[in-house]
C-alpha cells in the first residue's frame, strides 16, 4: 500500500520506519530545510536521533506530490498543527483516507481532533484515530506495541487496521472516537502530576492511587463529553495511561519531575518541547466548561424549564454539583434559587 506520513516529528519519523518494511511509505515536512537535513543525514536529528531512516524511505516538502497516489494519509503533525496541515490537504483537492496521530485539545478553541476534521474536511473522507500505549524510540526500534484504531466508519478502520498492522504491531479496533482521543488528551494532565509524585518522592502507593483515581476522573470526563466507559479501561485509556505516568521515556513524566525539583515552567517547556502537552489543562478546561453549558441547557429545557423572556439559557456554574446523585427536585431548586429559570410544571391530562 501506498501511505503518506505527513509530520517528520518523533511519531512520524518513528511510524514510517516501521512502516517501511512492508508498505511504500512517503514522509512529508512542511520546512524544506528539514527535509533537506533528512536527505543528507538520513537520520531525523531533531526529533529522534539515534534511528537510520530506511533507504526505501522516501522524504518530500511537497505535499501533493506526497500524497500523490496515496491510499492511506497518516497525519502525525501536532493537534495545533492539524488544522493547518488539513487546509493544506484540501487544497490539494485529495480525498485522500486519512488516520490522525495526534492527541490533544487544540489549544485556541479546545476541540479534539475529530471535530477539527469535521470543520476542515468534507464529510465523505474515510477518517479515524490511531491512538495507545506507544513511545516513539520503541516503535522505531521494533519492540511490541498495541494501539486502537477509531472510527465511524468499520470498513475503512478494518482495512486501515491490517495496513498497520505487523509482526510487532498490533492493532485494535473501535468505533468510539471521541473516547479515544479524550483519553489521549487528559493522561497527559495525570502524567505530568505522577511526575511530580514520584519528584517529591512520595512512594510508589502514592503513585498508584494517583493514577487509578486519575483514570475514574479521566472516565468520567469522557463520558460527559460523549465516549464511552469501557474505552478507558483499554489500550487508549488505562494503557496509555499506565505508560505516560510511569515510563522513563515519556516527556510529560518529565516535566513532572522537573517541576517537583523546583524547575520555573517556562524553563522546562522551553527545554523539552511539551508546551502542547502541558496546556491540556488549559484546553481541558475550556471544552469542560463548553460542554457544561451546553448540558445546562439542555437539561434546563427536557425538565420544563423556561427562560424569561426567551433569553438565551446562561451558564450554571452549579450543574454538576446540583445534578450529580440529585434528584431533579434538587436541581429545579438549585435553577430556581439564583433566579435564572423558572419551573414549569407538567400536569397529567
Amino acid at each position: 500500500m501506498k501511505i503518506a506520513v505527513l509530520g517528520a516529528g518523533a511519531w512520524g519519523t518513528a511510524i514510517s520506519i516501521n512502516l517501511c518494511a512492508r508498505h511504500e511509505v512517503r514522509l512529508w515536512a512542511r520546512d524544506a530545510a528539514h527535509v533537506a537535513a533528512l536527505r543528507a543525514d538520513r537520520i531525523n536529528l531533531r526529533y529522534l536521533p539515534g534511528f537510520a531512516l530506511p533507504p526505501a524511505l522516501m522524504l518530500e516538502d511537497d505535499l501533493a506530490r506526497a500524497l500523490d497516489g496515496a491510499e492511506l494519509m497518516l497525519v502525525a503533525v501536532t493537534t495545533n498543527g492539524l488544522r493547518a496541515t488539513l487546509r493544506a490537504v484540501r487544497a490539494t483537492a485529495r480525498a485522500t483516507p486519512l488516520v490522525w496521530l495526534c492527541k490533544g485539545f487544540e489549544s485556541g478553541q479546545a476541540k479534539l481532533p475529530h471535530q477539527i476534521c469535521a470543520e476542515e474536511l468534507p464529510g465523505n473522507v474515510p477518517q479515524g484515530v490511531l491512538s495507545g500505549p506507544s513511545f516513539a524510540e520503541e516503535v522505531a526500534r521494533g519492540l511490541p506495541a498495541a494501539l486502537t484504531l477509531a472510527s465511524g466508519d468499520s470498513g475503512f478502520a478494518r482495512n486501515a487496521a491490517r495496513a498497520l498492522h505487523g509482526p510487532t504491531l498490533r492493532v485494535y479496533l473501535s468505533e468510539d472516537v471521541t473516547g479515544v482521543e479524550a483519553a489521549g488528551a487528559v493522561k497527559n494532565v495525570i502524567a505530568i502530576a505522577a511526575g511530580v509524585s514520584d519528584g517529591l518522592e512520595l512512594g510508589l502507593s502514592a503513585r498508584a492511587a494517583l493514577i487509578t483515581r486519575g483514570l475514574a476522573e479521566m472516565s468520567r470526563l469522557g463520558v460527559a463529553l460523549g465516549g464511552r466507559a469501557e474505552t478507558f479501561m483499554g489500550l487508549a485509556g488505562a494503557g496509555d495511561l499506565i505508560l505516560t505516568a510511569t515510563g522513563d521515556l515519556s516527556r510529560n513524566r518529565r516535566v513532572g519531575l522537573a517541576l517537583a525539583r523546583g524547575t520555573p515552567l517556562d524553563a522546562v517547556l522551553a527545554g523539552s518541547g511539551t508546551l502542547r502537552r502541558a496546556c491540556t489543562r488549559r484546553a481541558l478546561s475550556r471544552a469542560w466548561r463548553r460542554r457544561s453549558r451546553s448540558r445546562c441547557r439542555s437539561r434546563a429545557r427536557c425538565a420544563g424549564f423556561s427562560t424569561n423572556r426567551g433569553r438565551r439559557a446562561p451558564r450554571c456554574r452549579n450543574f454538576w454539583r446540583a445534578n450529580k446523585g440529585a434528584s431533579t427536585r434538587t436541581a429545579v431548586t438549585c435553577f430556581a434559587k439564583r433566579g435564572e429559570y423558572r419551573a414549569r410544571r407538567n400536569r397529567p391530562n
